[in-house]
């Protein structure tokens, strides 16, 4: 493993910053070690290494003066595959797409590369970024580092797997039912889901608050230089923030401790299952923190109803993404992507009225909880790393869940509340398989979310332990 893979994406970018090493010497690095370790790992799909080294020499000659302070002077990253970089093979792990080349960048790439960022590559991810297992008919499955026989997540598991493996410091994602946060407890890596708008989006429903794109990373200071370099206003995109942003990474940089955090393992009840060691993790946690002499008390906002109105919303989602493709292409398209359309195409007007009113009472519930706490803290998912070649967990210690998403209800239920929530390695099983948590925040609280959540990352001690070579 060459000493530039163990740096931080902050320790990189300073080191680019002073000359000590180019961006052609990172790129180098990252297509070693992605050489060295992507065939056990299946993370990075598509690479385009003769692009990055032709950006790296542009900037290489640029003048260096008037770089802004969250310039990433060449750092290399990694794009998921259902985001467009011009020039480059962009599938959405479809067969409908197979042999697409994007004809221009996402704004979220163009946004990353006009500050210095370089794109390397495309991770892989679910079709359509459709479940909670990174697999598809074109490029095959996503293994986790910690162990090859375990599912990395998804959607964002190439990006997540490639992370932890250290093929690059930095990757994309982004997070509808937990497209960031699952892929990242998996892999013990870190990312954030941002509030809806702070990263610009082109979606065809452009009042949607569901899907967001995010950042990415090992630490939680590189996440937030990141979200840095992705979060700002964009005209096109009406939830985007005007006001000008504070520098996320400066209070990534100043940890403070909450004062006031509610834990819950199960959302009070919102999972119908929880495994007994991500119990157990929650539990160690509220422990420790009330040892810091932190007030901790089991708690969230009411989200019984989050879950069962977010699958309806989701529903409508899929109807304008997906419903156009279905008639000269549904024998090209898994099972669960058909289900998700179909099940979109069957509501009623009435079902979608009502669940964007329920989503409307989640969201000032959650206002109303975030007056008095200062977090949340959940588990990222219910259960630990299941095999790879499992499609989805369909039960858990003989619970059995009501459909694909039943054992993604945690993710689900947080979505709906349009809270900023942090991913962080939250621990491991007895048999060493990551575990991870979400910390959510007050809406558009996303710099107090990141000096606590850097706080919680050095009392937990965690974020060290990668990258690793698979196993």
């Amino acid at each position: 493993m060459h000493e530039f893979i163990k740096w931080t994406a902050t320790e990189a970018v300073a080191r680019l910053r002073s000359g000590e090493v180019s961006p052609l010497e990172l790129i180098d690095a990252a297509e070693r070690r992605i050489a060295d370790t992507n065939p056990r790992i299946n993370a990075m799909v598509t690479l385009c290494v003769e692009r990055a080294r032709e950006h790296a020499r542009r900037l290489m000659n640029e003048p260096r003066a008037d770089r802004a302070a969250n310039f990433l002077h060449g750092l290399p990253i990694a794009v998921k595959d259902n985001t467009d970089v011009e020039g480059v093979r962009c599938t959405s792990g479809s067969r409908v797409f197979e042999n697409r080349i994007a004809p221009g960048s996402d704004p979220v790439v163009k946004r990353l590369e006009a500050h210095g960022a370089i794109v390397i590559g495309k991770t892989n991810l679910p079709e359509f970024a459709a479940g909670g297992n990174t697999f598809n008919d074109v490029f095959g499955a996503t293994r986790n580092p910690w162990d090859t026989r375990m599912s990395a997540s998804g959607s964002s598991g190439g990006s997540a797997a490639a992370l932890a493996a250290g093929q690059v410091w930095l990757a994309t994602g982004n997070d509808f039912g937990g497209s960031i946060r699952t892929p990242a407890a998996f892999c013990s890596v870190s990312g954030l889901r941002p509030s809806p708008g702070m990263v610009a989006r082109l979606q065809k429903q452009p009042f949607n608050p569901l899907s967001v794109e995010g950042p990415m990373a090992r630490t939680v200071a590189d996440v937030a230089l990141m979200f840095d370099a992705e979060a700002g206003f964009d005209a096109r995109d009406p939830l985007s923030p005007r006001a000008p942003l504070p520098s996320f990474a400066q209070c990534a940089a100043q940890p403070r401790r909450p004062l006031r955090v509610a834990v819950s393992a199960d959302l009070c009840g919102v999972a119908p299952v929880v495994d007994r060691e991500v119990r157990a993790m929650i539990e160690a946690l509220a422990g420790r923190l009330a040892g810091e002499g932190i007030i901790v008390e089991e708690a969230c906002p009411d989200l019984r109803d989050a879950t069962r109105h977010f699958l309806t919303l989701r529903g409508a989602v899929y109807i304008a993404r997906i419903a156009p493709l279905l008639a000269q292409n549904r024998h090209l398209l898994k099972p669960e992507v058909i289900e998700n359309t179909d099940f979109g195409l069957g509501l009623k007007l009435e079902d979608v009225v009502a669940a964007e009113i329920a989503q409307g009472e989640i969201i000032r519930r959650a206002a109303a909880f975030f007056e008095k706490y200062d977090l949340l803290i959940c588990p990222a998912t219910l259960c630990p790393p299941f095999p790879v070649e499992l499609r989805y967990p369909e039960r858990w210690d003989g619970v059995a869940f009501d459909g694909y998403m039943g054992w993604l209800a945690l993710t689900c239920a947080v979505t709906m509340t349009a809270c900023p929530v942090l991913a962080l390695p939250g621990g491991f099983t007895a048999g060493g398989l990551p575990l991870g948590l979400q910390v959510v925040g007050a809406q558009r609280g996303e710099a107090a979310l990141f000096a606590q959540g850097a706080w919680l990352e050095s009392l937990l001690g965690l974020a060290r332990l990668t990258p690793l070579d698979p196993r």
